[in-house]
């Protein structure tokens, strides 16, 4: 908490009249191209890694970057979720939609373990994780390599899995139809600070290097 009002602090002392202008812009509105589900988890910091800047995203963050499938909150007048997406797509009309997983998620393992019969004290957390259980990797995905540990594997999974929850969502289904939104997994590796994207084309998730993101953006057209 002394950091977060130090950097405050600091904030006002060094960096508040350089971003005043683009503050005071964007208090008369929002525009953003993305939302942007990722997991609550403090070491995913998208600004940084992304490199993004206030007004460039529509953030949702919760445990494990979960989308439960539609069935499960169309009659919940409490889903954050359905909230957020119909807002972003609705209001906002984001032209895309990201769901970044990532390494070591303790959501993935508390899954997992409820899997082995492993048990969920807390009952918040427990109905908030089978709300969005991915289930059994499906073809879409590549078995994982010998070298590659099965924990993250079934992070990628589940990145790849609330992107097919997010399609059951008449907003996005209608948006999707109409060619006004595109849907994308990613993935930051904690380890090696590198984000991961899923290639439809390999069934795998690929380093966001130069080369990928080159043809990426070639995809995405002017």
């Amino acid at each position: 908490m002394k950091k977060l009002i130090n950097g405050v602090l600091e904030f006002r002392r060094t960096e508040r009249a350089k971003v005043l202008d683009t503050f005071a812009q964007l208090a008369l509105g929002q525009s953003p191209d993305v939302l942007l589900i990722t997991c609550s988890d403090s070491r995913v910091a998208v600004n940084v890694f992304a490199s993004t800047d206030p007004g460039d995203m529509f953030v949702l963050r919760n445990v494990g970057n979960l989308v439960p499938p539609y069935k499960d909150v169309e009659n919940n007048p409490a889903s954050a979720v359905a909230a957020a997406v119909e807002f972003a797509v609705e209001r906002l009309h984001v032209g895309h939609i990201i769901v970044c997983g990532h390494s070591d998620c303790g959501a993935v393992k508390a899954l997992a373990a409820m899997d082995g019969g492993v048990e969920v004290p807390e009952p918040g957390l427990r109905n908030w994780l089978k709300s969005g259980d991915p289930g059994q990797p499906q073809d879409f995905l590549e078995p994982a390599a010998e070298d590659w540990p099965a924990i993250e594997h079934n992070s990628h999974w589940n990145a790849l899995a609330q992107v097919e929850h997010l399609r059951q969502y008449p907003c996005v289904r209608k948006a999707l139809v109409e060619g006004k939104l595109q849907l994308h997994a990613w993935w930051f590796d904690l380890h090696h600070a590198e984000v991961q994207v899923y290639v439809p084309e390999e069934k795998r998730f690929c380093i966001l290097d130069e080369e990928v993101g080159q043809k990426l953006l070639k995809k995405l057209g002017d």
